[in-house]
């Protein structure tokens, strides 16, 4: 009973009505008198910023700031596979030889993550890792990897939560939900980074300029909370990450690469 509730208020509540009013007010210059306030309230690092607080002219603005360079340092080892967003690194495993994986009591189908049969046969045995963004996390996604990006698109319409309580209450909300596919190519691997929407919004937004990407470098950013979910091909990917979930930062390792198998 508890679960159809919950999800029958996500139903309710992930509309484009509500959609179009949140967005409308936090790009709003109204909604900079917040700004302060959610700073305080979620301890935002004001000395990471790029700018200071009151050259935040919205609540949209400040919630998609960049950071000072040079404040993250990213692992620049060849074989190291790094942390693309600031937030929990959630959940890693293995993806079954059936194209599916298990996260808080739900199994999901690589096939309905990424909408097409011909590109989930390479997943197939390979590796997933989750990781959630709270809006106290700086929300700039950068690339795990060095590579090519061989193909992008996007799927879904709607948006539900994707925290603790919609990964557990929710309809396969990682699978369901708004979402941003990149597919990367690095010395004939591939990986996929699916960028996951969350509860109302759907503003997920690429900024690299090329097909050519480089570990660490700034791929896109979230316009508010969200998910990441890490797709590696058979046998590439290695982590010995144990105590999860856990706080990480972007350019901080959180396993290996294979390049040889």
């Amino acid at each position: 009973m508890k679960k159809a509730l919950y999800r029958s208020f996500m139903e309710l509540t992930s509309n484009q009505l509500n959609s179009y009013l949140l967005r409308k007010f936090t790009t709003s210059s109204a909604s900079r008198y917040l700004v302060k306030s959610f700073a305080k309230t979620y301890k935002i690092n004001q000395e990471e910023m790029e700018k200071p607080l009151s050259d935040y002219r919205s609540l949209h603005s400040f919630f998609v700031r960049r950071l000072k360079q040079g404040v993250r340092i990213i692992d620049e080892r060849k074989d190291q596979v790094v942390s693309p967003v600031d937030g929990i690194l959630a959940d890693l495993g293995e993806i079954t030889d059936t194209c599916t994986f298990f996260v808080k009591g739900q199994t999901y189908s690589i096939e309905e993550m990424l909408g097409n049969h011909n590109h989930i046969d390479k997943y197939r045995g390979g590796a997933y890792v989750i990781f959630y963004l709270s809006p106290s996390h700086y929300h700039r996604i950068h690339s795990p990897i060095s590579g090519q990006v061989i193909r992008q698109w996007t799927l879904g319409k709607k948006s539900y939560p994707v925290n603790e309580h919609g990964l557990i209450y929710g309809k396969r909300p990682l699978s369901r939900n708004y979402r941003l596919i990149t597919e990367v190519q690095t010395e004939g691997k591939h990986m996929a980074i699916v960028k996951v929407g969350a509860l109302n919004v759907n503003s997920i937004h690429t900024t690299h300029p090329s097909s050519e990407i480089k570990k660490g470098e700034e791929v896109g950013y979230f316009s508010f909370g969200s998910t990441v979910v890490l797709l590696f091909e058979k046998g590439i990917f290695h982590s010995d990450e144990k105590n999860l979930p856990k706080e990480v930062q972007v350019g901080q390792s959180i396993g290996r690469i294979e390049f040889s198998n």
